[in-house]
């Protein structure tokens, strides 16, 4: 791991990436402490307040502190992005590594499956689930990580089908394990590297989506201060106050590019043969 690490630090995008996720986590964790005022304090003579005055970002249509809503609103986008991720994954990655494990009839049914599901665009897919699973931010989680799922199942099998042929692998049939035992101990560890990458990658859109569910009013609710949520009720009063819009939406994307430039790291990390 601290092989790993180092080589991640050698690489440009792999320092510019620890970096600003390190300051992501800080805000993520200690934003309500960091705050200068209440996320949803109400200020009749603060209402569009421009930046760098009183409130450093300005304040929105009910006076409410820009700055200290999106310090405290990372706390719903960012966790809950990375928990559709992780769930996403996993189970992805347990459906893809079972699927090569099975093979033959098996492989080519789950696969089929996957395939018809990846048909539906990831968005368009999440807003279906989500609209079944009703509104709200832990459903919305859910419907992305479902998801993401296909396309994280067809990655693992691509790896899984090679880690299938090795000697320990046939060692822990030849002794009768079970098939649970065989797929969650000798071959998921074996599949981590390229699913440790690719579900990096994946919480950039994993943010991405979840702003735009709450967007369209199907993730988090009023008065939560979601980011995707405050560019929408930006939105109306992005001539007058084009602030409200333009900060909540740089933090989506800074955070997008953080988790696309700490994949890329990784990939290089991961496979030290590649390096030059």
């Amino acid at each position: 791991m601290t092989d790993v690490f180092y080589r991640l630090m050698r690489t440009p995008q792999g320092v510019a990436s620890v970096i600003m996720l390190s300051i992501l986590a800080v805000i993520a964790i200690f934003g309500p402490w960091l705050a200068p005022y209440g996320p949803d304090s109400i200020s009749f003579t603060g209402r569009f307040a421009h930046p760098f005055g009183t409130n450093v970002l300005g304040g929105d249509q009910l006076g409410r502190d820009v700055l200290s809503r999106l310090l405290v609103g990372a706390q719903s986008t960012l966790p809950l992005a990375l928990l559709a991720t992780l769930f996403g994954t996993a189970l992805g990655a347990c459906i893809g590594t079972l699927s090569a494990y099975l093979g033959a009839r098996w492989d080519e049914a789950i696969m089929r499956t996957v395939d018809a599901i990846m048909a539906i665009p990831h968005l368009l897919l999440a807003l279906i689930l989500v609209s079944t699973l009703g509104k709200g931010s832990v459903n919305a989680a859910i419907a992305i990580g479902i998801s993401f799922a296909p396309s994280m199942a067809r990655v693992t099998r691509s790896v899984a089908l090679t880690v299938r042929q090795q000697d320990y692998v046939k060692a822990a049939i030849a002794r009768g394990e079970s098939a649970a035992f065989i797929v969650l101990r000798e071959m998921l560890p074996n599949v981590a590297a390229p699913i440790i990458v690719e579900a990096t990658i994946r919480v950039s859109f994993a943010i991405m989506v979840f702003a735009t569910l709450s967007f369209l009013g199907l993730g988090a609710q009023p008065p939560s201060s979601e980011w995707g949520l405050m560019v929408s009720e930006a939105r109306r009063y992005m001539h007058q106050a084009p602030w409200l819009i333009i900060v909540p939406s740089l933090a989506i994307a800074l955070s997008a590019v953080c988790f696309n430039l700490l994949g890329d790291g990784l990939r290089d990390a991961l496979n030290p043969k590649d390096e030059r």
